[in-house]
């Protein structure tokens, strides 16, 4: 029988490594990296879109909306023109103030779009009139504005704790979960502060011939102290004298002195009534509705302080999530000493932990189903190795999605989940060539017959896993939210066809090599003969 001749490279790889001693080692090298990457690469919901843009508000005191569009808006807007990446600008005028938004195209670097945002704001200021304030530019980012984790604080029953005191325990907390690693920024909503309120009595203040500006700006003299300067001493030294903070109470403010009515002086409590309360014209309060028992299905309406909590971009909201969710647990003596209680109201981390684990899920399922089929079409040995080398296929592909950069998220299993039929077509390809020439007439030694049979379907094998990648790289093209949304395709189901291929062709091979064995050929003649004499 001649010697068979390798004509291609998927031939040549399957000698390279059938009986070399290190690839068992590749072997388990590629699963531990895989199941590394898998730890510690960063899990999401959703992958991350990069949208970022910012806003621009200038102040000129006493304008019209018409001169701040004029002299403003549409000099300003002209100017950002300029700068690169920019999208969209949207403005409005508006008496005194006006407001220019900016949006970015998907994908720019915030860092950078917003310094040479900021850079052209300023260049353009000497063209501005000198009524004109420093214009103030808030940036934004999708990435570290929407929170991660929301936590819900509200007063327990049986508690005396009131807004103003419940928001400064949290504000407390907000100060600690700030200094948590990758922990951006954080937000309070529903939170009140201390303030005393002054109803004014309109009837009064006509009576006694004022206006609301009068006591306004006898209210904002008391606001600000600052100390009296005498001068210099002989030492060199300077005398200043100061008096303490001038407001106590509501007495204090009660006596404040906002006008003088015929020689005598009228006081804030002639005109208006003070509350001592929190600053009631916040409207921004927030209820939430908790059991009072366990065992009881009624609920009570309480008052409630959000803490919202993002974390930097890239970053594992898993990880965040739960240093978070540690943090709130260390201080729950804390919080039940000063009769506060708290509900996670969302937990991005863990809703993220879940979605890629119950894909995993499905995907240890589909590797079964087709580990069963193949069991029943060609055997359990070659239902084995086919097996055996999705693991393989799925760990260099998440070696190289971490890598890269990539975060675990629903898109990116979607992604696996798309090509799992596509990754085992090699491996299937490869094992079915083996068995048909295992029972075949006169099978040559195994050694040779396994890299015949790899050798022999390498230009189709090739050909259909170039076609199928170029059927996905088009969709890498697509631009605007659902090209960056869909991004994990392009970018992980070509990789796990090429590592398909390349497990089909040194591990499937060497797989075989191990575990299968030839048929016995020789009692399969004897029984024919035996056959053949019977009918005789």
């Amino acid at each position: 029988m001649e010697k068979y001749e390798i004509q291609d490279m998927s031939g040549k790889i399957a000698k390279s490594f059938l009986t070399n001693p290190l690839t068992s080692f590749l072997g388990i090298f590629l699963l531990v990296m895989g199941y590394i990457s898998m730890n510690i690469i960063s899990r999401e919901e959703d992958p991350q879109i990069a949208i970022s843009g910012g806003s621009i508000m200038v102040v000129m005191a006493g304008s019209s909306a018409k001169e701040v569009q004029k002299i403003i808006i549409d000099p300003l807007q002209r100017k950002l023109r300029e700068v690169g990446g920019i999208e969209h600008i949207y403005s409005t005028a508006m008496d005194n103030v006006g407001m220019v938004n900016v949006t970015y195209y998907i994908g720019e670097n915030r860092e950078d779009s917003n310094l040479k945002l900021y850079d052209k704001v300023m260049q353009h200021m000497d063209k501005m009139p000198k009524a004109v304030q420093t214009p103030i530019i808030k940036p934004f980012d999708i990435d570290i504005d929407i929170p991660i984790v929301t936590v819900a604080f509200y007063p327990k029953s049986g508690n005396i704790i009131d807004e103003v005191q419940l928001s400064n325990m949290v504000k407390k907390l907000q100060n600690e979960v700030n200094a948590i690693d990758n922990v951006s920024k954080t937000t309070l909503k529903g939170d009140h502060k201390r303030q005393y309120n002054i109803h004014l009595d309109s009837n009064k203040l006509q009576a006694y011939n004022l206006s609301i500006g009068q006591v306004i700006t006898a209210l904002k003299a008391i606001t600000v102290s600052s100390p009296d300067i005498n001068g210099r001493v002989s030492n060199g030294s300077l005398v200043v004298f100061g008096i303490k903070n001038a407001i106590d109470d509501i007495d204090d403010v009660n006596n404040v002195i906002v006008a003088e009515y015929m020689s005598s002086p009228i006081y804030l409590k002639d005109v208006a009534k003070v509350v001592d309360g929190m600053d009631s014209q916040k409207l921004n309060d927030a209820k939430i509705y908790v059991k009072q028992t366990r065992d009881e299905k009624l609920s009570e309406e309480k008052h409630q302080v959000t803490l919202s909590i993002s974390k930097l971009p890239g970053t594992n909201s898993v990880n965040v999530a739960q240093d978070v969710t540690k943090m709130l647990e260390f201080k729950r003596d804390f919080l039940e000493k000063n009769g506060i209680g708290y509900i996670i109201t969302r937990d991005y981390g863990k809703r993220a932990n879940e979605a890629v684990d119950e894909l995993m899920h499905h995907l240890v399922i589909t590797i079964g189903i087709i580990a069963v089929m193949l069991a029943f079409v060609l055997g359990w040995r070659e239902s084995l190795i086919v097996t055996l080398t999705v693991p393989a296929i799925l760990a260099i592909t998440l070696f190289v999605a971490y890598l890269t950069g990539q975060t675990m998220n629903r898109i990116t299993l979607f992604a696996f989940l798309l090509s799992l039929g596509l990754l085992v077509d090699s491996a299937i390809i490869v094992i079915e060539n083996i068995h048909r020439h295992l029972h075949g007439d006169n099978p040559p030694p195994m050694d040779e017959l396994v890299v015949q049979a790899t050798d022999e379907i390498g230009p189709p094998t090739n050909v259909a896993s170039i076609a199928i990648i170029l059927t996905m790289v088009p969709m890498g093209f697509v631009g605007g939210m659902m090209g960056s949304f869909m991004t994990p395709i392009p970018a992980n189901v070509p990789v796990a066809i090429i590592a398909s291929v390349f497990v089909a062709y040194i591990f499937t091979p060497y797989l075989s090599y191990k575990l299968l064995k030839k048929p016995d050929h020789h009692n399969h003649k004897k029984s024919d003969a035996k056959g053949d004499t019977n009918g005789k």
